[in-house]
């Protein structure tokens, strides 16, 4: 019989070799956007497509909404709806760290203090309409943009962009961006 602090143990270890943020071998490290000027990068942005996390599959109408806190910090609110366009809603929150203060593209997202979750802005738009978020291990990838929809032009070349970066790009997947149902009406 295993002791039950081992599982106490192993779960955080297990998340941390997780999120490490080891490029494959083959590959080199992933370009970044030159420089993000943080507070104009605060606000929503719409999943348009990824390759999800666990906690991703099946969600529609995925949003993360980015806060510039006193202290540097992003906390970040990401919100969705499970399995339809009118399922349950789910928030999740996490807050980010800028890792590089040269170009404030490379983040350490905490979801669950002390892992840090690798966060990379490696294409962000002149305008700060479009952005592709990445990892260096290639395992999970984003494609945002400040609105729920984008001209099919721009989303075949952001795709394109990320086999570049060494990600498969049949393995994206386009999250459903339906209308948001109204917040409850309060008493």
């Amino acid at each position: 019989m295993t002791p039950r602090w081992h599982a106490a143990v192993l779960a955080p270890v297990t998340l941390l070799a997780a999120c490490a943020t080891v490029p494959p071998s083959n590959l080199p490290p992933l370009p970044l956007a030159p420089h993000v000027d943080l507070p104009r990068f605060m606000g929503d942005w719409y999943v348009i497509a990824n390759i999800p996390t666990f906690l991703e599959k099946g969600a529609h109408n995925a949003k993360d909404h980015y806060e510039l806190a006193a202290d540097g910090t992003i906390p970040t609110t990401f919100t969705f709806n499970a399995d339809t366009a009118d399922g349950p809603q789910k928030h999740y929150g996490s807050r980010g760290h800028v890792l590089d203060r040269s170009t404030n593209a490379v983040w350490g997202q905490v979801y669950l203090w002390p892992v840090q979750a690798d966060y990379r802005i490696s294409y962000l738009s002149d305008d700060y309409r479009l952005a592709v978020i990445a990892r260096e291990k290639r395992d999970h990838v984003w494609i945002m943009a400040r609105t729920p929809s984008i001209p099919d032009t721009d989303y075949q070349r952001l795709v394109a962009f990320v086999g570049t970066l060494g990600y498969d790009p049949t393995q994206l997947q386009r999250v459903p961006q339906d209308a948001m149902p109204p917040p409850p009406v309060g008493r």
